[in-house]
């Protein structure tokens, strides 16, 4: 029986770019993921992509989110609405700058 007009088209899921990780580690260390994944209902494999990739990414974003205290969030929001002059050396960097990417 065909498919009617209006129904979608399915596409077969795209398989993600993957790498090969190797590593050597101590036998004890190596039980005891074993048995965490186990305990999880999940893969060894899938076990050290859940645990690593969210220790990596908890990593990555206490490095790179600028974290303030309220008083310095009420001081930036402060500035954004009502932003200081520039001053001599803020205006002469403007203008280095703008010499510096000037097109040719």
């Amino acid at each position: 029986m065909p498919k009617a007009l209006h129904e979608p088209v399915s596409t077969p899921p795209v398989e993600a770019e993957t790498a090969r990780l190797e590593a050597r580690i101590p036998v004890q260390i190596y039980d005891q993921m074993q048995r965490a994944a186990r305990l999880r209902g999940m893969t060894l494999t899938g076990y050290l992509i859940a645990t690593a990739g969210e220790d990596a990414r908890r990593v990555v974003e206490e490095a790179e989110i600028m974290r303030l205290a309220r008083e310095d969030q009420i001081r930036f929001a402060e500035a954004l609405i009502a932003p200081p002059r520039p001053n001599a050396r803020l205006a002469r960097a403007a203008k280095r700058h703008a010499e510096l990417i000037a097109p040719r």
